[in-house]
């Protein structure tokens, strides 16, 4: 079976193509940020493409392009941005809501977005991230020598959508447990500094590093704290973590039954996050939370749920 993967999003679509059976030949198309790429040059790309499947990332451009020219059957693969916010736009939102219709699958990344989807497509499914597990392992946690706990901030610095200022203010309160980290990126990284700065919080600053390289971040932590947005969703960075043995502090809400058996639920205020990075000096936490990624996020489980769908699509274009 011949798959025609484009675009993708958190390299989920690149990790996908690691873990399918050798039967499965995949093309993987890719686009550039550049103006032409992301209109006449993809869909060049797209218009030369024979396959079986189709499974495309975004519901944006290169979803409507490749219904456009007739490419079917179309499994459509929404990550979050696509149904959350481009929707509402005046004019992705018209792309993104004929995508759902018509694509003859989707897929959503987390469950937040499923609800929305629904709605013009009863296909709509979640299928979890699946994590590359051939980069992100575990490695056992070193015992500090002056008793603290080494805090990593690895979401990006984002007041808005992270919610980074109620991190740094949680921080603060329990200063004297922890060494504190973050990776400088995100369009607030100055002002999360400078929040530090004025409530007096030492933070140590670093660079970003290329993915295969994030792991190393993530080793000489002993807690990672992800996103305390209003998705309360697992994002890419938190299951990462889980995944290299780190005890994870994120804003993961029980809403979702998706969500009923991860052992940390509805933090959000600085007092509860400061609780839960205090709690996760013990191994508990981490074993529940790995124990929760292996029975959802275990790429190969995920991988023969896309195979799944991968063969029901085909069976029904043949039919």
């Amino acid at each position: 079976m011949k798959v025609v993967m484009v675009n993708d999003c958190a390299y989920v679509g690149e990790t996908l193509i690691k873990y399918l059976p050798k039967n499965f030949f995949i093309q993987h198309l890719k686009r550039s940020g550049g103006f032409f790429d992301k209109t006449l040059g993809i869909a060049w790309k797209i218009f030369r493409t024979k396959g079986d499947i189709y499974h495309i990332h975004y519901l944006l451009q290169e979803c409507w392009l490749a219904l456009k020219l007739g490419k079917r059957p179309v499994l459509g693969h929404a990550h979050g941005s696509d149904i959350r916010d481009s929707i509402k736009h005046f004019a992705w939102g018209r792309i993104v809501r004929h995508n759902l219709k018509r694509c003859d699958k989707i897929v959503v990344s987390t469950p937040n977005l499923l609800e929305k989807a629904k709605e013009f497509n009863e296909t709509a499914e979640y299928i979890p991230n699946l994590v590359d597990e051939g980069i992100f392992y575990p490695k056992i946690r070193q015992k500090r020598a002056n008793g603290k706990i080494n805090v990593l901030i690895a979401s990006s610095s984002d007041w808005k959508v992270k919610r980074t200022d109620k991190i740094i203010k949680a921080l603060k309160m329990i200063e004297n447990d922890v060494e504190v980290y973050m990776i400088r990126y995100g369009v607030d990284v100055d002002k999360t500094l400078r929040l530090a700065k004025t409530l007096n919080l030492h933070v140590n600053v670093l660079p970003p590093v290329p993915r295969n390289l994030l792991p190393n971040y993530y080793w000489n932590a002993d807690t990672v704290i992800a996103a305390i947005g209003v998705g309360g969703t697992l994002g890419m960075v938190a299951l990462e973590a889980i995944a290299c043995g780190r005890p994870v502090v994120t804003r993961v809400s029980s809403q979702f039954p998706e969500y009923r058996d991860f052992p940390l639920l509805d933090i959000s205020t600085p007092e509860e996050i400061a609780e839960a990075i205090l709690s996760s000096r013990s191994e508990d936490l981490w074993k529940k939370e790995y124990h929760y990624f292996r029975l959802h996020h275990d790429p190969k489980k995920v991988t023969e749920k896309f195979m799944k769908i991968y063969h029901d699509l085909n069976r029904r274009e043949e039919n």
